[in-house]
């Protein structure tokens, strides 16, 4: 990646790109899910997982300007959302409806994390624009978490 311009920033902009890792793949890992799950609750669970893919992949083009509004570079690739994401890949097609919604409202727990180091960073620096619209990601990652919570029980 290339060298930060701004070091007053550069925290925000680390957070941002880290919210950024983590929302993509997120989303991929959402829909790997939406195609793959099976079972009893698989229509409701195919289409929750879809609702929440939508909602993600809308809020990555949000995060991506954001850096650039901050005249920085955002993820650039693959590689570089690999590199930077705390979200572990799920390769393995056959895992339980269950185990689906579960690992999606860890994932989304962590990605919540993100979130509020991105708030924090914001605040520090005084970018008030960033700290008003993460606030929208925030209370859309809470909803996630809260029906795939009450869709484990």
């Amino acid at each position: 990646m290339p060298e930060l311009g701004n070091n007053a920033k550069a925290g925000l902009v680390t957070a941002l790109n880290g919210a950024l890792a983590d929302t993509v793949a997120l989303y991929f890992k959402t829909k790997n899910f939406h195609w793959h799950v099976a079972g009893p609750r698989f229509r409701d669970l195919h289409l929750l997982f879809d609702e929440q893919a939508a909602q993600l992949i809308g809020t990555v083009d949000d995060i991506g300007e954001r850096v650039r509004k901050n005249d920085e570079y955002t993820l650039t690739s693959i590689g570089t959302v690999a590199s930077e994401t705390k979200i572990k890949d799920q390769d393995d097609v056959t895992i339980t409806a269950d185990a689906m919604v579960a690992e999606l409202r860890d994932d989304n727990r962590k990605l919540h994390g993100r979130l509020e180091n991105v708030k924090e960073e914001a605040e520090a620096v005084g970018d008030n624009a960033t700290s008003g619209i993460v606030d929208d990601w925030i209370d859309q990652c809470e909803e996630r978490i809260w029906f795939l919570n009450q869709s484990s029980k």
